[in-house]
C-alpha cells in the first residue's frame, strides 16, 4: 500500500461496516476513559460488548478499536480523543457511529484547538456526525451547552435538575464515594468525587436505553473499581492515597480541588503537577489553581513545575518546587513510603 495508515483507517472502516453491528461514540475534555468503561460493563451484563482498551482513542487506535469487533460482538464502544479540530470529524467517519456522547466541554488541550470555543467546535463535530447521518445522542440536560448543541438531534437525555428528560437522576452525592439515585433504587460506586457523578449518571441511562435491567446496571456500577490512575483509592502505611493523576486540565484539577476540600480528614495534602498543552494562556490557567487554595486552610499543597512554579506565593501552607527532581530532594522519605 501506499500509505500505511490511510490504509489501516480504510480496513477499519471496510470491518465496521461488513459487520454491521451499532457503534457509541464518546468524546470530552473530561471522563472519557472513566464513562467508557462504565458503560462497558454496564451493557457487557447484557450484551456482548467490545471497547476501546485502555485510551487508544486517536488515528491509529480508533481504527485498532474496530478491528477487534468480531462477528459475535453486540455492540462497540469507541473513544475518541482529540487534541486540535477536524480530528473527531475524521474519526467519525472511520467508525460511523450510530449513538453518540460528549462528556463536556473543558479546558484540555487549549492550545490545539486555539481555546474554550475551539474545544467546543472540535468536540461538537460528533454532533455534526450525527446531525447528518440521523443518529442519536446521549445527552446530559443539566449541561446548556449540550442541550443547545442536540436540541435537533434525535437524543435520549438525562439530568438531575432538568424534568424534561428521559430519565431523572433522583440525586447525587459523594462523600467521598459517589451515590446516585435513579427510579427510586440508590446505586452506590466505587468511584472519588462529586464530578463523576454525571459519568455514572451517562452509563445508567445508555443502560436503560439498550434494556438493561435497573439491578442489572445497579450491580454493574457497584462493582466496577477503577484501576487505571482515574479516581482511584489506595492505602500505603496508613495513609489514604487519591491517585487521580492521568493527563489534567484546569477543568478536571478545579474539581478535583473542590472535592478533596469537602472530604473529611483531619491531615490532608495535594500533590499537584502542571499541566501540558495550554498554550498561551497556561501561566494564567496556572494561577488561577493556585488561586484556589491561597485562601484556605483545609489543605496544605505541594505544587511541582515550571508553571506553578512562576506563580509561587509566600502562603506557608503551600510549597513550590521547578521540577520533579527538586521535589523528590526535598522529600526523600517520599521515595520510602510510596
Amino acid at each position: 500500500v501506499q500509505d500505511s495508515l490511510i490504509a489501516l483507517q480504510q480496513l477499519a472502516n471496510f470491518h465496521r461496516r461488513y459487520l454491521g453491528l451499532p457503534v457509541i461514540a464518546l468524546t470530552g475534555s473530561n471522563g472519557k476513559t472513566t464513562t467508557k468503561e462504565l458503560i462497558n460493563v454496564v451493557l457487557s451484563k447484557k450484551y456482548n460488548v467490545v471497547a476501546t482498551v485502555g485510551n487508544l482513542n486517536n488515528h491509529i487506535g480508533v481504527p485498532l478499536t474496530l478491528l477487534s469487533f468480531t462477528k459475535e460482538t453486540e455492540i462497540g464502544i469507541v473513544e475518541m480523543g482529540a487534541n486540535h479540530q477536524k480530528e473527531i470529524e475524521l474519526l467519525c467517519e472511520i467508525a460511523e457511529p450510530n449513538f453518540g456522547y460528549i462528556t463536556n466541554f473543558g479546558k484540555a488541550h487549549l492550545e490545539g484547538f486555539g481555546g474554550v470555543e475551539g474545544v467546543i467546535k472540535g468536540k461538537s463535530e460528533l454532533y455534526d456526525y450525527l446531525t447528518k447521518n440521523t443518529k442519536t445522542a446521549f445527552v446530559n440536560l443539566d449541561d446548556p451547552i449540550q442541550d443547545e448543541k442536540t436540541a435537533a438531534l434525535p437524543r435520549y437525555t438525562f439530568a438531575t435538575d432538568n424534568y424534561n428528560c428521559d430519565l431523572r437522576i433522583e440525586s447525587v452525592e459523594a462523600n467521598p464515594m459517589v451515590r446516585i439515585k435513579v427510579s427510586d433504587i440508590a446505586i452506590q460506586s466505587n468511584l472519588i468525587g462529586i464530578y463523576n457523578a454525571p459519568n455514572i449518571s451517562a452509563a445508567v441511562t445508555i443502560g436503560n436505553y439498550f434494556k438493561v435491567s435497573d439491578a442489572k446496571i445497579k450491580d454493574a456500577i457497584q462493582n466496577y473499581i477503577p484501576a487505571n490512575n482515574r479516581s482511584q483509592l489506595m492505602e500505603k502505611s496508613g495513609r489514604k492515597i487519591i491517585l487521580d493523576a492521568y493527563n489534567a486540565n484546569p477543568s478536571s484539577m478545579a474539581a478535583a480541588i473542590a472535592n478533596f476540600m469537602q472530604i473529611d480528614g483531619t491531615s490532608k495534602l495535594a500533590v499537584l503537577g502542571d499541566m501540558f498543552e495550554l498554550g498561551p494562556e497556561s501561566l494564567e490557567e496556572h494561577k488561577n489553581i493556585v488561586d484556589l487554595v491561597n485562601d484556605q486552610d483545609k489543605i496544605a499543597v505541594i505544587f511541582v513545575g515550571h508553571d506553578f512554579y512562576a506563580n509561587r506565593t509566600e502562603n506557608p501552607n503551600l510549597q513550590f518546587f521547578p521540577g520533579y527532581e527538586a521535589f523528590r530532594e526535598s522529600y526523600k522519605e517520599f521515595d520510602k513510603v510510596y
